[in-house]
C-alpha cells in the first residue's frame, strides 16, 4: 500500500544526470550470456525467442523517462513503522518509470487483484489496458535482466550443473523478503537466475503475455 506512494515521489524528483537505455543494457548481457554457453541452447532458445517479441515492441525511446532507483531489492528498502525509506543510491539513473515498478511488484504483487491496487495507487487512478500490458512486459524485462546478470555473475561465465530443483519464484522471492535467502555465495545466485529464467518461460508462455505484446505493439505503430 505504501510503495507505489513512494516510488510516486521518487519519479517525480528532478531528472537525475544519467541516461542508459535499459533494454539496450539487457540485450548486452543476453549477447554475452549466449557466447558463454552457461546453459544449452535447448534450455534457453524458447525464452529467447519469446523474449525478442517484448524487445520488438517495448518502446525504447519515448518520453516516459524518470528518476529511478533502479535497485530496489529489499535490503534497500527500509519501514520505520510510519515511512519507506530508499537506500544505496549508487546504481540510480534515469529510467522507464516502469522498471522501479516492475522491480517492486516483482516482490510484493502476488495476485491480480493486489496488482490493480498497486497500479492505482501509483497513478492515481484504475490503470487501463495499456498501463497493464505495458507494466508486464517490464516485468518480464526484470525477470530477463536479472535471470542473465546472476547466471553470469554466478558462473563466472562457465557450464553450470543442472541437477539441482529450481524453486518456485514466489516462494524464493518470499524467502529473500524475509532475509531466509543469501545471494552471496554463487551457488546461491546461479540458483536465483535459474527462478528468474524458469519464471519468465511461464509468464510468456499465457495468453496475458500475448495480449500484452499485441497492446502495446498496436499503440506504438499506431503512433
Amino acid at each position: 500500500m505504501r510503495l507505489p506512494a513512494t516510488l510516486r515521489t521518487l519519479h517525480a524528483l528532478p531528472p537525475f544526470p544519467k541516461v542508459i537505455n535499459f533494454l539496450d543494457f539487457v540485450d548486452g548481457y543476453i549477447a554475452r550470456f549466449k557466447t558463454t554457453k552457461i546453459l544449452p541452447d535447448s534450455e534457453t532458445a524458447e525464452v529467447f525467442d519469446l523474449y525478442g517479441k517484448v524487445a520488438d515492441v517495448y518502446p525504447r525511446h519515448d518520453s516516459e523517462l524518470v528518476s529511478s532507483h533502479n535497485d530496489l531489492k529489499p535490503e534497500n528498502i527500509l519501514f520505520d513503522g510510519d515511512r519507506v525509506w530508499l537506500v544505496d543510491w549508487e546504481a540510480a539513473f534515469m529510467n522507464d518509470l516502469y522498471f522501479d515498478l516492475a522491480v517492486v511488484a516483482n516482490f510484493i504483487v502476488t495476485n491480480d487483484a493486489e496488482e490493480e491496487d498497486y497500479l492505482r495507487r501509483y497513478f492515481g487512478q484504475p490503470a487501463d489496458a495499456y498501463i497493464r500490458a505495458r507494466f508486464y512486459l517490464m516485468r518480464q524485462v526484470v525477470h530477463m535482466s536479472y535471470s542473465m546478470v546472476f547466471l553470469l555473475l554466478g558462473s563466472s561465465g562457465q557450464p553450470i550443473e543442472r541437477d539441482a530443483e529450481v524453486p518456485d519464484f514466489r516462494n524464493f522471492h518470499d524467502a529473500i523478503w524475509a532475509g531466509d535467502v543469501s545471494l552471496a555465495a554463487n551457488e546461491s545466485r546461479v540458483l536465483y537466475g535459474r527462478v528468474h529464467l524458469k519464471q519468465i518461460l511461464r509468464n510468456m508462455q499465457t495468453e496475458r503475455f500475448r495480449d500484452a505484446v499485441r497492446i502495446v505493439s498496436g499503440r506504438h505503430v499506431s503512433a
